[in-house]
C-alpha cells in the first residue's frame, strides 16, 4: 500500500478516533492533541501496519497507547469546578439527543456511572456499544484475547446495572 493511499485510508476514521479522544481525556484540545500524536505515529510506522488486517484497530490502539503513556501518567485535575458543576464542556456521550431535562439527567447519571468503572471495562463498552467495533478489533484495541474482551463488557454492564439499579422498570 502506497504511502498516499494509507494516509487516505486512515484519515477516514477521523470523526470515530476523536470521539475516542474526547472519551478518554474529557477535554477537546487535549483530545485534538492525542489525535494528532497519533496519526504522526501512524503515518511515521505505517511501514509496520500489515495490509489486509483492521487499519481501524490499528489506529485505536495506537490512540489508546498513546493516552496511557503520555496524558495517564501526568496527574489529572479534578473534573468538577469548585461548584460541583463539570468544568469540561465535552460530555462521554456528545451526540446523544437533549430532548428533555429527564434525558439529560439520565446521560449524566450514564456518565456517572461509567466513570466509577475501571478503565479497561470503560473501553471495551465504549468501543463494542458506541463505536459498534467488532470484539475481534477491540481484542486487538486492548491488546487481549476476544474471551477477556467478552468477559469485560460482561462485568461492565453488570457494574452499570447494580450503579443505575434506580432506572430498573422505566
Amino acid at each position: 500500500m502506497g504511502s498516499g493511499d494509507f494516509q487516505q485510508q486512515a484519515l477516514r476514521h477521523l470523526d470515530a478516533l476523536h470521539n475516542f479522544a474526547v472519551y478518554l481525556t474529557r477535554n477537546p484540545p487535549e483530545a485534538d492533541d492525542l489525535v494528532q500524536e497519533t496519526y504522526v505515529r501512524a503515518f511515521r510506522f505505517s511501514h509496520r501496519f500489515e495490509p489486509g488486517t483492521h487499519l481501524r484497530a490499528w489506529l485505536f490502539q495506537i490512540l489508546r497507547n498513546t493516552f496511557l503513556t503520555f496524558y495517564r501518567l501526568r496527574e489529572r485535575e479534578s473534573a468538577l469546578a469548585a461548584n460541583g458543576v463539570p468544568d469540561w464542556d465535552a460530555p462521554m456521550f456528545h451526540d446523544a439527543p437533549e430532548e428533555s431535562a429527564s434525558a439529560v439527567d439520565a446521560h449524566t447519571d450514564l456518565e456517572r456511572a461509567m466513570r466509577r468503572l475501571p478503565e479497561e471495562f470503560r473501553t471495551v463498552l465504549l468501543l463494542a456499544e458506541v463505536e459498534g467495533m467488532p470484539l475481534e478489533e477491540i481484542a486487538r484495541v486492548m491488546a487481549c484475547p476476544v474471551g477477556t474482551v467478552k468477559s469485560r463488557i460482561f462485568r461492565a454492564k453488570e457494574r452499570l446495572r447494580a450503579l443505575l439499579r434506580d432506572y430498573e422498570g422505566r
